[in-house]
């Protein structure tokens, strides 16, 4: 679905002048997505570090098992850069993660967003939120449940009232890293789901 806005202002990503919008729709600014590649990794290791501690750190090495394993890996892009991320994962899946296990011990049928990141250059431009719809719209047929984490320890206050905003709402919560960090685990019904 694309969505239409004002350009607000500009600003400078990769060399490119970028104009910053409620929507990413903006003039001047076009995002295609398509899936991942191995050319993509580098990159995608810079936006997945630039959001550390809101997101695990991950190696070169990391990103491409994801690639290798992960059902949904796809990135937002502008003429070739690449200024997002979202690595999705569907139940059944063979991941050992403990918040993905969380939704599998608790729901028959659900997608799960293991993690999105924009580059902080084009954040606040509606990539992330589109980087969801896109994940929505790939999904299979009667996907009833949209899932995910945030952190609450240490605390990611923006990225829950994104998720709020989304329409998410908390259904769990835990502690993971050996009590390292906490998240809340939010849950998104789809109103598609058949």
């Amino acid at each position: 679905m694309l969505l239409g806005c004002i350009a607000v202002r500009s600003r400078t990503v990769y060399g490119l002048t970028l104009a910053n919008a409620m929507r990413p729709e903006s003039e001047g600014l076009e995002i295609s997505f398509r899936n991942a590649t191995r050319d993509d990794l580098t990159d995608t290791r810079l936006i997945n570090e630039a959001v550390v501690p809101a997101v695990n750190s991950l190696s070169v090495e990391d990103l491409g098992w994801f690639l290798e394993h992960a059902p949904w890996f796809r990135v937002a892009t502008n003429e070739d850069r690449v200024l997002g991320m979202l690595i999705g994962f569907f139940e059944g899946s063979n991941y050992a993660s403990e918040n993905y296990r969380w939704f599998a011990s608790n729901y028959a049928r659900f997608a799960y967003v293991d993690r999105v990141a924009v580059h902080d250059d084009a954040r606040r431009l509606g990539i992330a939120t589109r980087l969801y719809e896109d994940f929505i719209d790939g999904m299979p047929p009667g996907v009833p449940l949209l899932t995910c984490e945030v952190n609450t320890r240490p605390a990611n206050p923006g990225s829950l009232r994104f998720h709020e905003r989304l329409g998410f709402e908390q259904v769990g919560s835990q502690e993971t890293g050996d009590g390292e960090k906490e998240v809340a685990l939010l849950a998104k019904r789809l109103a598609a789901a058949t």
